[in-house]
C-alpha cells in the first residue's frame, strides 16, 4: 500500500508542476487552446488518481478545480488575473495536501480543514460562467487595409498603412514617412488606398483619409521598418507581412529555435516575425474581449486578423510547441529509478575507474604484451560504463529554473513592480546532486534581484528604463563547468553605500583601501544587509551569505559584476558533476596534481630563454605564469627541463609551470580533509593506480592570482612592445 502511495505522490507532483506551468503562461498571455487541455488533463488525472488510493479529500477538492478549468476550457470563463491567482493559490493548497499524504498523514488537520474551506470559498466565488451568444471583434483590426498583389509580385516585405485623421492637424506629412521608408531599399510595388474617402460634402480639409500599401525589397528587419513609424505610431495603422517568397526561411527559423517552453508571441518575436508593440498590440486585442462574450480568440487568430503575420507562420509556430510539449512528455515513458541506486552505481564506477588504473599500471610494469592490450580493452570498457553512468546522473537544470517564474510572479505583486523573467539555457544538463544543491542560491539571487536591484516602475521612468524590469536566468557550459548567470537591469550596486554599510557593521576598519570589487564582494559577508528594516524578503543579511557558502561547498565560485543605474550580474560557475572527471597528471617534486583536461589548451617546454618571472613569450603572445613549485613552497631543487602547461579560464589563458607530465587520467574526485579547507587553490584529491594521492588543482582560483597581477602583466607587455 505504501508503494501505491509514492507513485501517486509522485506523478502527482509532476503534474502539479505541469499545472501551475500552464496557468503561468496563461496569465502571460498565452491562450493557446492547448495550454488550456494540458491543465485540464493535469487536475483531471490528480483527481483520477486520488480517487484510485482513496484520498477522498483530495478528489473532491481537485471535482471543484476541474470544474472550473472544464468551463474555461469550454469557453463558458474567460481568463482574469483573479482567476489564475485563485486557481494558482488552489494549486499551493493542492500541494500541501499531497506533503501531508507522502508524510503519511491520510487525514487532514483543523487547520488544514479550515485553509480548505477559505480555498473552496474563493474558487466558488468567482464570476459565473458567461452566456454570451457569440464573440465580439477587435476594433483596430477593422481598420486594416486588405490589399490585393499583382502576381509577379513575390518578395518585398508588404507594408500596410491608414494614417489617423489628425495626421495633419497634428503637423506630420504623411508623404515624409513613405520617403524614408521608401529609402531603406528599392519600392517594386505601390497602391494608395482610398476606400475611406468620403463623399464631398462630407470632406474635411484638415482630415487624412488616405491610406498606402507598399511592398519593398530590402535588407532590414522588421523592427527597422516599424521604427519609420515611431512618431506617428499611435495616429495610423500599421500592418508589415514577411516577404511570401522567403516564409519558408522563417519557418525554418521557427523550428531551429530551442527546446524550451516559449510563449507564442515570445516566438515570433524571437525569429523576427513579430514585434514587441505588435505583439503588445495582440494581448490588448485579447484583454478588451469582455467576460460576457463567449469565446476569447487564441493570440496567433487575433495577429492575423490584425493582419501582422501569416496564417503559415502561426501554424509553424504552434507545431513547435507541441514539438517541445511531446519531448516533455516523453519523461512518461522513463523509467523511474530511486537516486539512491544511482548515487551507489556511481560509487561502484568510481571504485572501478581506481581498480582499472591499479591494472592497468600493474600491466605496464610487467611487461607482459597480452596483458597490457587486455587491460587497454579493460580501460576503454570502463571509461564507456563511466560516460553511460555519468549521463544516467545528470538533469536538465530546467526543471530548477521553471520554478522561478511562480516566485517572480508573486513577489512582483507583492512588491508592487513590473518584472519579467526571461530564462535561457534550461537545457543545460550537470549532475543531480548540484541542482539539487543549487536551488537555494538561486532563490536567494533571484528574491535579491527584485528586491534590491529592480527599481519601481515610477523611479524607472524617471530614469529613462521602461517600467517593466527584467531579470535574466541563464545556464551554459563553458570550459568544464557550467555557468549559471542571473542578472537584472535595476539599479545596480552602489559601492559608496556598501562600504559605508561595512564600516558601520565593523566588517572593516576607516582608511582601509579597497577597489570596487572587494567593496562589492562585501556583500556576501554574515550579517550584511543594505536595508534598514527587515522584511519577510530582506533585511537580515543572511541570504548572500548563505549563497557563497553553498556555491563554494560544491567547489563552485560566485562573482558579480555591477554598473551603478544599469544593473548587476551574479556568475556561478560549477562543476558538472562532483563524482568523476577526464583528468591531466603532472608532477612536481615527488608531490602529483591533477587538472580538469577540459582546462588543459596544450603544453610546451619552459625553455631557458623565454624564462621569466611571471610571464612566458609564448609566439608573441604574454602569457601569465603560475609556478606550482613556488606556490606550494614544494622543497628540493627544480629540475633543468621544466615544463608549462597552458589552460584556459574564463577571464582568458595562463601557464601552469610544473616539473613532468605525466599525460591523461580517468580522475575519481574525492573530498579534501579538514586540513586543507583553508586551501582554496586546491578543489579535491584522487587515489592513483599506485595507491599514491593526486591533488587536483582548482583553475578557476589559480586564475584569480593572475588577475591579481595584471597590472604588473600589462606593464612588462608594454616593456616588451619597446624592445
Amino acid at each position: 500500500m505504501d508503494e501505491i502511495y509514492t507513485v501517486f505522490i509522485q506523478e502527482a507532483m509532476e503534474l502539479l508542476e505541469v499545472l501551475e506551468d500552464g496557468l503561468l503562461r496563461l496569465e502571460a498571455g498565452d491562450h493557446d487552446e492547448e495550454t488550456v487541455h494540458s491543465i485540464f488533463r493535469a487536475a483531471h488525472t490528480i483527481k483520477g488518481g486520488a480517487g484510485v488510493v482513496q484520498c477522498t479529500d483530495i478528489e473532491q477538492f481537485t471535482h471543484v478545480l476541474e470544474s472550473l478549468l472544464d468551463d474555461l476550457r469550454n469557453h463558458r470563463c474567460t481568463i482574469s488575473s483573479a482567476l489564475t491567482s485563485a486557481l494558482l493559490r488552489a494549486s499551493d493548497h493542492l500541494g500541501v495536501m499531497l506533503k501531508r499524504v507522502a508524510r503519511g498523514q491520510l487525514q487532514a488537520d483543523e487547520q488544514e480543514q479550515a485553509l480548505l474551506e477559505q480555498c473552496l470559498a474563493e474558487l466558488r466565488s468567482l464570476p459565473a460562467p458567461a452566456t454570451a451568444d457569440g464573440p465580439g471583434s477587435l476594433s483596430r483590426s477593422e481598420r486594416r487595409p486588405h490589399v490585393q498583389l499583382p502576381e509577379s509580385v513575390s518578395e518585398g516585405w508588404l507594408v500596410q498603412v491608414r494614417f489617423g485623421r489628425n495626421m495633419l492637424r497634428s503637423g506630420m506629412e504623411p508623404l515624409a514617412f513613405l520617403r524614408h521608408l521608401a529609402s531603406l531599399g528599392t519600392v517594386l510595388f505601390m497602391q494608395t488606398l482610398v476606400d475611406e474617402l468620403p463623399v464631398a460634402v462630407d470632406f474635411e480639409v484638415e482630415s487624412c483619409y488616405l491610406g498606402f500599401a507598399m511592398v519593398l525589397r530590402t535588407d532590414v528587419g522588421k523592427d527597422a521598418l516599424e521604427k519609420v513609424f515611431m512618431f506617428c505610431r499611435d495616429e495610423c495603422s500599421l500592418s508589415i507581412l514577411p516577404p511570401p517568397a522567403h516564409l519558408d526561411d522563417f519557418v525554418a527559423k521557427l523550428q531551429a529555435l530551442p527546446d524550451e517552453n516559449m510563449r507564442l508571441g515570445e516566438m515570433l518575436v524571437r525569429t523576427g516575425v513579430l514585434t514587441q508593440d505588435e505583439l503588445a498590440e495582440g494581448l490588448r486585442g485579447q484583454e478588451g474581449w469582455s467576460v460576457a462574450e463567449a469565446e476569447v480568440p487564441p493570440l496567433g487568430e487575433i495577429l492575423v486578423q490584425q493582419q501582422v503575420v501569416q496564417p503559415e507562420l502561426i501554424e509553424a509556430a504552434v507545431s513547435k510547441q507541441r514539438q517541445v510539449q511531446d519531448k516533455l512528455n516523453a519523461d512518461a515513458r522513463l523509467i523511474r529509478v530511486k537516486a539512491d541506486k544511482l548515487d551507489h552505481l556511481i560509487d561502484l564506477v568510481g571504485e572501478l575507474v581506481i581498480a582499472g588504473a591499479s591494472a592497468s599500471l600493474l600491466a605496464r610494469q610487467s611487461g607482459q604484451g597480452g596483458l597490457v592490450e587486455a587491460t587497454s580493452l579493460l580501460g576503454r570498457l570502463v571509461e564507456n560504463i563511466r560516460d553511460s553512468a555519468l549521463q544516467l546522473h545528470m538533469v536538465q537544470i530546467g526543471e530548477t529554473f521553471r520554478r522561478f517564474y511562480r516566485v517572480v510572479r508573486d513577489l512582483a505583486k507583492e512588491l508592487n513592480k513590473e518584472i519579467d523573467l526571461v530564462v535561457s539555457g534550461g537545457e543545460t544538463e550537470l549532475d543531480r546532486s548540484v541542482v539539487e544543491k543549487i536551488a537555494d542560491p538561486l532563490m536567494h539571487l533571484i528574491r535579491n534581484a527584485l528586491d534590491h536591484g529592480i527599481e519601481s516602475a515610477s523611479e524607472r521612468v524617471a530614469c529613462g528604463k521602461s517600467a517593466m524590469g527584467k531579470v535574466w536566468l541563464s545556464a551554459r557550459h563553458d570550459s568544464g563547468s557550467i555557468v549559471i548567470e542571473v542578472a537584472d537591469d535595476g539599479r545596480g550596486i552602489d559601492t559608496a553605500r556598501v562600504q559605508a554599510k561595512a564600516l558601520d557593521r565593523g566588517l572593516i576598519h576607516a582608511g582601509q583601501v579597497l577597489n570596487d570589487k572587494e567593496i562589492i564582494n562585501l556583500i556576501f559577508e554574515p550579517g550584511f544587509s543594505t536595508t534598514d528594516q527587515v522584511s519577510n524578503i530582506s533585511g537580515r543579511g543572511v541570504g548572500m551569505d548563505v549563497v557563497r557558502k553553498n556555491v563554494q561547498a560544491l567547489r563552485g565560485t560566485v562573482e558579480v559584476d555591477s554598473h551603478l543605474g544599469k544593473g548587476a550580474t551574479f556568475t556561478i560557475r560549477l562543476p558538472l558533476t562532483l563524482a568523476i572527471i577526464d583528468g591531466f597528471l603532472t608532477a612536481v617534486g615527488e608531490a602529483t596534481y591533477v587538472l580538469p583536461l577540459d582546462c588543459v589548451v596544450e603544453c610546451v617546454e619552459f625553455n631557458q630563454t623565454q624564462r621569466g618571472d611571471a610571464f612566458l613569450n609564448l609566439r608573441g603572445e604574454v602569457l601569465p605564469l603560475i609556478d606550482i613549485r613556488k606556490l606550494f613552497a614544494i622543497a628540493g631543487e627544480a629540475p633543468r627541463r621544466r615544463n608549462v602547461v597552458v589552460i584556459r579560464h574564463d577571464s582568458g589563458r595562463a601557464g601552469l609551470v610544473v616539473d613532468r607530465l605525466l599525460g591523461e587520467f580517468q580522475t575519481v574526485i574525492k573530498p579534501l580533509g579538514a586540513l586543507f579547507r583553508h586551501e582554496r587553490c586546491l578543489s579535491g584529491s584522487t587515489i592513483l593506480g599506485s595507491g599514491e594521492v593526486a591533488l587536483i588543482l582548482d583553475v578557476q582560483a589559480l586564475a584569480r592570482l593572475v588577475v591579481g597581477r595584471e597590472g604588473a602583466t600589462k606593464m612588462l607587455m608594454t616593456e616588451m612592445a619597446q624592445r
